[in-house]
């Protein structure tokens, strides 16, 4: 029996929608594996070192076929994407409780002074916040430069002194040049420290933690999500991978 042209046409068609099906069941069982697809992270900090680092650093190696999009952003701007599923997980400062999100504190970095390399305080020992009563601060116009205007201007006040702080339009490198140049100081978290700027003095501040912690939506079913969110339980564990 011979296929008529109509036949043989049908029956092209038909082989190449059962190849189309084959691929897509291929696809999203891969997805669902978290051998692909795509998460969306909201970032607070420097990805120069640290916890963050490692962690991203790690998920990639595991699952290279997942493709990782990085948003900077302050932390009430993250939980709102997350909260609509914008974003899949955000890691953010703090310990709070987000309405409509999930939060777990992970980790702690140290506080650290950024100043520039020949400033008298470059090389003194214990630096406190009497210490930079009398200084000029510069922070960026975006994140995280309005929560490192209020940090400063809490801890000051402790000391009864009123800050001077000068708001830049530059981003987050641009401000450490800025400093190097004798426009102010500035603060910033330990995993910035990994980054080396010309003309630059990092000093930690004594007894000045900062916790973090990631929030995301239980409503949200990203299987790469969810990957990288028992990764980063592990790694925040003291017998985590490093």
């Amino acid at each position: 029996m011979r296929l008529t042209v109509a036949g043989q046409e049908f029956l092209r068609n038909a082989r190449h929608a059962l190849r189309q099906i084959d691929i897509g069941v291929t696809k999203v069982a891969a997805v669902g594996r978290a051998e692909q697809g795509l998460i969306k992270v909201g970032i607070f900090s420097s990805l120069a070192s640290g916890f963050l680092f490692d962690l991203l650093r790690t998920y990639g190696q595991r699952h290279p076929n997942v493709k990782i999009d990085i948003i900077d952003g302050s932390p009430p701007e993250h939980v709102a994407a997350v909260r609509n599923l914008n974003l899949d997980v955000a890691f953010i400062t703090g310990m709070p409780v987000w309405d409509g999100c999930e939060a777990e504190h992970l980790w702690c970095e140290n506080v650290f002074l950024v100043l520039p390399d020949d400033h008298p305080l470059a090389n003194k020992p214990d630096l406190g916040w009497a210490d930079l009563a009398s200084e000029r601060f510069i922070v960026t116009d975006g994140a995280p430069g309005l929560e490192i205007h209020e940090y400063l201007v809490a801890r000051l006040a402790d000391v009864g002194r009123k800050v001077e702080i000068q708001t830049q339009q530059v981003g987050r490198d641009n401000i450490l040049s800025l400093v190097a140049v004798g426009q102010g100081l500035t603060l910033t978290s330990e995993a910035t420290t990994g980054a080396q700027f010309r003309g630059i003095a990092y000093r930690e501040l004594a007894d000045q933690i900062l916790p973090f912690s990631m929030v995301w939506s239980a409503q949200n079913d990203n299987p790469a999500c969810r990957r990288l969110l028992s990764l980063a339980r592990l790694m925040a564990t003291p017998a985590g991978p490093k």
